[in-house]
């Protein structure tokens, strides 16, 4: 059973997929054009936000937020961006990447999510920054953290690549309660296996702020608000056409999707019966459920039993950030929880299109597991 067949994500919609197809390429405009701009209002509307910037990618969209910051004058290279130390390689690179500096903060244990209570203790007088990470799908937000912003007059910025979809129960700074629209601005992946993905690379930026979307566009194009006239020492990241047409389709299914997955995840808690494990909360609309993590003190004994049962799992992350070899200034670090969950998570297969029959034999492997 594989871990996630696109195949079967995009085959509900093959139709539409390839009649779209051919209307872009038909339309002979590939770049820039008409299918961006509704999918820039769309998500907009959707999300509860001013303005919205198609991307090349997610990486490229948090690291033009942090860029955008500096060219206005918000940030400067040198200064510290606080981040949860169990994240993905691309939330500390979209950092770096900037010549900013990652400030590594502990998880929460129960939301795997960064630890609110923590934050204040690593505020310094070069803290321009927090970046929220709502990692496999659950939304990180509260009030907590909106004081602490607000004390410090800090920017939060969030990863979204994850959680698109996700509502928080606390309304974000401009009013919204979606992921992507809580914080002063969101980096967005649509890379093609996240809930709502492209078949291909694409991301965005979305925010409130208008003069950081602008800046954003700019620097995304080539660092050009006018055509051959640079005002920026830009990039070039940009969603082509054919990804933003795809898109624009599948987001006026992306809440039935999340509801699937939302099952799922529900009838995987009730069925896991394995003492060994421990299972991830249930959290409502505020999880959307990119990844089903389940722990275990035996998680590679388990992978591999599932292995032999035909069953594909992954582990997200097996090493931190800050272990990297491309991050040998920070290997001496110390996160003993950020360590620990590196070696007791593993993602059981989750998706709009898996029933409770496919579940139930995942479960029943796993049930029957010991060491």
């Amino acid at each position: 059973m594989k871990f996630l067949d696109l195949q079967k994500v995009n085959a509900v919609y093959a139709t539409d997929l390839k009649r779209i197809a051919a209307e872009v390429i038909d339309s002979g405009w590939y770049l820039l054009g008409k299918y961006v701009k509704l999918f820039e209002e769309q998500l907009s509307s959707y999300l509860g936000c001013k303005y919205t910037v198609a991307t090349g990618n997610g990486l490229d969209a948090l690291r033009l937020i942090l860029r955008a910051y500096i060219e206005m004058g918000v940030m400067q290279e040198g200064d510290e961006v606080i981040v949860p130390a169990n994240t993905y390689i691309a939330t500390i690179l979209a950092i770096t990447d900037n010549r900013l500096v990652p400030v590594f903060v502990e998880p929460d244990e129960q939301t795997l999510n960064l630890d609110f209570s923590l934050i204040e203790n690593y505020v310094t007088n070069r803290t321009k920054a927090i970046m929220l990470v709502h990692l496999y799908g659950r939304c990180c937000w509260g009030e907590q953290v909106k004081v602490v912003a607000r004390k410090y007059n800090l920017k939060i910025v969030e990863d979204n690549a994850q959680a698109m979809g996700a509502k928080s129960h606390i309304c974000g700074l401009s009013g919204s309660y979606m992921t992507g629209a809580l914080g002063d601005a969101a980096g967005n992946s649509f890379y093609p296996t996240k809930n709502l993905g492209a078949l291909g690379d694409s991301g965005a930026v979305t925010t409130s702020d208008e003069e950081l979307a602008m800046v954003v566009r700019a620097l995304a194009n080539y660092g050009s608000e006018k055509k051959y006239y640079n005002r920026y020492q830009g990039f070039n990241s940009r969603m082509d056409e054919l990804q933003a047409a795809f898109l624009s389709l599948k987001l006026k299914y992306l809440d039935i999707e999340n509801e699937r997955r939302r099952v799922n995840a529900e009838t995987y808690s009730i069925l896991l019966q394995n003492a060994e494990l421990i299972l991830p909360q249930q959290a409502g609309e505020e999880h959307i459920w990119h990844q089903y993590i389940v722990r275990s003190s035996k998680r590679n004994q388990l992978q591999n039993w599932l292995q032999k049962q035909g069953v594909d799992t992954q582990i997200h992350y097996p090493l931190p950030p800050h272990l990297q070899e491309c991050y040998p200034e920070y290997n001496h670090l110390s996160f003993p929880l950020t360590e620990r969950l590196s070696q007791e998570i593993l993602s059981l297969p989750i998706s709009s299109y898996m029933g409770k029959e496919e579940l139930t034999i995942i479960a029943e492997a796993i049930n029957s597991f010991a060491e």
